[in-house]
């Protein structure tokens, strides 16, 4: 949680004047070097060979997920205050656990589903409460898109949880983390966002590295 918040304010700082995909790219390269620092250092690199079919097939659909999760929710960052998007985003919490219940049957009590109201009826509580704060208008694109990062982050949790099984834990995360590389990239050199990197600042550049090892 604490590396999370981190990572929200980084990106914020990072992200000013840097397309968002671009962003992503960047900071993902980040997240890759470290993940797969931890596989070296835990020492959990042989047991690639160990992994079966399904979950490398689950672990390559929560890493897009994921993509897809930090893609729309660095946009939403972009777009969008941090104290409207990340409550947003964070009520993939609710989302998560209704699919837990529905696809992998997890076990859910009154005290859970009451608990989930009141995360979502705090959210809007703290969007209405932003919202009659701000005199003039503004638009809602950081909303769709905060939106569905939080849908993705779901998909991400539900994926990941039938992936890893197996798996140690490091190994699958620097697993998913190249499928999100790939993602990125990709899209990057599909919009010709490369040609921009010339023109990031320093101090961008610092706040997006900086974020992508709070990730």
């Amino acid at each position: 949680a604490v590396f999370a918040a981190l990572t929200s304010i980084l990106a914020k700082v990072g992200i000013e004047g840097v397309s968002s995909n671009l962003a992503t790219a960047i900071r993902t390269l980040v997240v890759l070097a470290m993940a797969w620092l931890m596989v070296f250092v835990t020492n959990t690199q042989s047991g690639i060979t160990d992994i079966s079919r399904k979950s490398w097939i689950f672990l390559i659909l929560s890493g897009l997920a994921t993509g897809a999760s930090w893609l729309c929710y660095f946009r939403a960052l972009q777009l969008g205050d941090i104290n409207k998007v990340v409550p947003i985003d964070k009520s993939s919490t609710v989302l998560t656990m209704l699919l837990a219940f529905l696809l992998l049957r997890e076990r859910i009590s009154l005290n859970m589903l009451l608990g989930m109201g009141l995360i979502l009826g705090g959210t809007l509580l703290m969007l209405q409460r932003q919202e009659s704060a701000k005199a003039e208008p503004e638009g809602k694109g950081w909303l769709v898109w905060a939106v569905l990062s939080a849908v993705f982050a779901s998909l991400t949790a539900i994926l990941g949880k039938v992936g890893i099984q197996g798996v140690e834990s490091n190994l699958g995360t620097a697993i998913r983390t190249l499928v999100v590389l790939a993602m990125a990239w990709g899209i990057v050199f599909a919009q010709g966002l490369q040609r921009q990197i010339p023109a990031i600042d320093a101090r961008s550049w610092i706040f997006l590295a900086l974020s992508g090892l709070a990730t």
